[in-house]
């Protein structure tokens, strides 16, 4: 299964961010991904953090054509008009408090439903007296793991876990998912990207023995913000099989469902896992 992260270096500016989305998705699916993946916030970075307040959408229904806003829509004609899985890394949904949105990943099936919502459970917080970051100001945290079946065309059947960004640092999560493909949109910075990026993405794929996908911002955005990038593909060895550094791009690789079952095979782990 070919699947496709999209690297974006998102503007304050909607419809330009919208406009690159549609582009890189249509890139994507003309390089035969069956699902692609957007990054972290990929419709807006805006100028301050109560700017995606203004996005917020109401929550969708599951397993049907969406009826909430224009993001919704969007992701959900893209998948429709391609026919292919499109994972909208990250648009915010309305809480029922008007200062705080979640930060909700939607899944959107080839025939335009969105099949599955995740709100992202762990939020950021870091400061280092040149940067500071407290999501909680305008987040509110989900709850719950989401995963999600896909039939790829070859007729395998791939479990799929969903995650967002600072996620990526609680490896529970991720074992609570027990998926073959683990999705991580993702905004790191370029300070907490440089060290741990990587090393953390190949650890989640190795220790789940699944295929990673991240997507991520890559570049120096219009509110003057640096992101780390490094979009990539790891297989359940650990082993990078597509990235790219920065700037807006797309970044293919091929999901094995033969690989998946070696890897578990030769070292059942998943097997051997005692919880005291």
């Amino acid at each position: 299964m070919k699947v496709a992260a999209l690297q974006m270096v998102s503007a304050p500016e909607l419809g330009a961010n919208l406009a690159t989305a549609r582009a890189l998705i249509a890139e994507a699916a003309a390089g035969g991904a069956e699902l692609v993946l957007l990054p972290e916030h990929f419709a807006l970075l805006g100028h301050r953090d109560t700017d995606k307040l203004a996005l917020a959408e109401p929550a969708p229904v599951l397993d049907g054509l969406p009826t909430g806003g224009p993001l919704q829509r969007a992701l959900a004609d893209a998948a429709l008009q391609h026919g292919l899985w499109v994972v909208g890394g990250s648009i915010p949904l309305a809480t029922g408090d008007p200062q705080r949105v979640f930060n909700s990943t939607l899944v959107f099936a080839p025939n335009g439903h969105c099949v599955a919502r995740y709100d992202k459970v762990h939020l950021f917080n870091f400061s280092s007296g040149e940067e500071h970051y407290d999501e909680a100001t305008v987040l509110q945290a989900g709850t719950q793991p989401v995963a999600f079946e896909l039939l790829s065309r070859d007729g395998q059947r791939w479990r799929v876990g969903l995650s967002i960004c600072y996620d990526l640092r609680f490896p529970e999560l991720y074992r609570a998912l027990q998926a073959d493909l683990l999705l991580v949109p993702s905004a790191f910075t370029w300070t907490t990207g440089e060290k741990h990026w990587e090393v953390l993405l190949r650890a989640r794929a190795i220790e789940n023995q699944a295929y990673v996908l991240a997507a991520a911002q890559g570049g120096v955005h219009g509110n003057g913000r640096r992101t780390w990038g490094q979009s990539l593909l790891a297989d359940p060895w650990g082993e990078l099989l597509a990235q790219r550094a920065q700037g807006a791009g797309v970044v293919l690789g091929e999901c094995s469902a033969e690989r998946l079952a070696t890897v578990r095979r030769q070292l059942p782990a998943l097997q051997h896992r005692r919880v005291p």
